[in-house]
C-alpha cells in the first residue's frame, strides 16, 4: 500500500517497492536499531519513490489565484471507498501526488517535504493546495464516482 500511495499504478507501485527491497537488503547493516525497523524501510521505500521521480520530475510551484478555496466537504464524500480515493490520488499529476502523500498520507511537514524534493516551503504548500483543490473536483464530479462503482459492481 505505501508505494501505492507514491506511484501511478500497480507497476510502477511493485518496481519501487523492489528497488526498496533491494536497498534494504544491501543496507542493513546501516539500521542501528534506533528507531522501529519498519520505519526505517518505510523511509527507505518513500526514498526509492522519490528518487525515481527526481529523475524525471519538475516541480513547478502553483499561482495561488490559480486555486479555488472550496474545502466544504459533503457526508457523501465522506463515505468514499479507499480504493476509490487511492485510484483519484495515483491520478494525480507527479509532483501533487508526492506532496499530497508526504503531506497528508505520511505526516511529513513541508519543511520536511521542500528538502527531500529540493524545492521551497510555499512550493510545497501550492503543490499540497493544488492536489487538494484537484481531488475536491474530481470526488466531486458524480460522474467520475458513477464510473467507478459501475466498474466495480456497486450500485
Amino acid at each position: 500500500m505505501l508505494s501505492l500511495k507514491y506511484c501511478r499504478n500497480e507497476a510502477e507501485a511493485e518496481d519501487n517497492l523492489h528497488n526498496a527491497f533491494i536497498e534494504i537488503f544491501t543496507s542493513i547493516a546501516k539500521y542501528k536499531n534506533s528507531g522501529s525497523f519498519e520505519g526505517w524501510m518505510k523511509r527507505i521505500t518513500i526514498n526509492k519513490a522519490i528518487d525515481s521521480f527526481k529523475k524525471t520530475l519538475q516541480l513547478v510551484p502553483v499561482k495561488d489565484d490559480d486555486i479555488r478555496d472550496d474545502a466544504t466537504v459533503t457526508d457523501d464524500e465522506m463515505n468514499l471507498p479507499a480504493d476509490y480515493i487511492l485510484q483519484l490520488v495515483q491520478q494525480l499529476p507527479d509532483q501533487y501526488r508526492l506532496v499530497f502523500s508526504l503531506y497528508e498520507l505520511d505526516d511529513y511537514s513541508h519543511k520536511e517535504i521542500a528538502e527531500m524534493l529540493q524545492i521551497s516551503e510555499s512550493t510545497s504548500k501550492s503543490n499540497l493546495h493544488r492536489a487538494k483543490a484537484i481531488l475536491k473536483e474530481k470526488i466531486t464530479n458524480r460522474h467520475s464516482y458513477s464510473n467507478y462503482s459501475l466498474s466495480h459492481g456497486k450500485q
